[in-house]
């Protein structure tokens, strides 16, 4: 039986913000799919991901077009991913995944944006252990059936399938069985809504409304960095 997974709503300003801030995401993780495999989307599973997400939140075609041009110019940044860890305020587990093309300012970001939230940042591998890097496929449920689509799946890494607050089906699996779930699903003629890299918690942390409150206001503030591309935590 398939899960339900909570979705954490936001206002309408916060939206118009964080399609500001998916459309700089999008044009960073262009960058790195670029030069990881290449401007063709038809050999680079990865640039495919990101543009079909870009499509899922109305980046314009021809935005997507110029920042793939952009990233196989010599002169462009060269963007690396990092991921950093550490606590939040009240014990809450923090992972930030970064896009940065120097890490010296953005490590020295990110640790005041937790000195300031009440939190510390950590080494590597002081919190990852407490999460597991699944890739997660949002789907249109649109005339298909969820039970019979997650046994069409299990020989491809399914995990855990379920559905959103929306109403649309979400399928989890393995960090590595991320290409051949993409594969899967494109074969089948399904394309997702959006195609994540995702870190879900092991264990969830309780907290007040009161607490969970000064974490959200560290990660919000982690969030406008412009290096930052996602916050996770482990905060029930």
């Amino acid at each position: 039986m398939g899960r339900i997974f909570e979705v954490r709503k936001s206002s309408m300003f916060a939206r118009y913000d964080r399609m500001a801030k998916q459309f700089s995401r999008v044009g960073k993780e262009i960058a790195i799919a670029v030069k990881k495999g290449g401007p063709d989307p038809d050999t680079n599973p990865s640039l495919r991901r990101v543009m079909q997400n870009a499509k899922g939140f109305n980046m314009p075609k021809d935005r997507i077009e110029a920042a793939i041009k952009n990233a196989m110019g010599k002169d462009t940044s060269s963007y690396d991913e990092v991921l950093y860890e550490g606590y939040g305020p009240h014990g809450v587990a923090v992972l930030v995944v970064t896009a940065t093309d120097n890490t010296t300012r953005t490590v020295a970001n990110v640790r005041s944006h937790f000195n300031k939230g009440g939190g510390t940042l950590g080494n590597s591998g002081s919190v990852v252990f407490l999460f597991k890097h699944l890739g997660v496929f949002k789907i249109k449920a649109d005339g298909l059936d969820m039970d019979e689509l997650e046994l069409e799946l299990i020989d491809f890494g399914l995990e855990e399938v379920g559905e959103d607050s929306e109403g649309n089906i979400v399928v989890r699996c393995g960090f590595t069985d991320f290409g051949n779930m993409q594969k899967a699903l494109e074969d089948k003629g399904i394309t997702p809504l959006s195609s994540e890299l995702e870190w879900i918690p092991l264990n969830t942390v309780e907290v007040t409304q009161e607490q969970s409150e000064d974490v959200f206001k560290m990660i919000e503030r982690l969030e406008t960095d412009d290096d930052v591309q996602l916050v996770f935590h482990n905060m029930a």
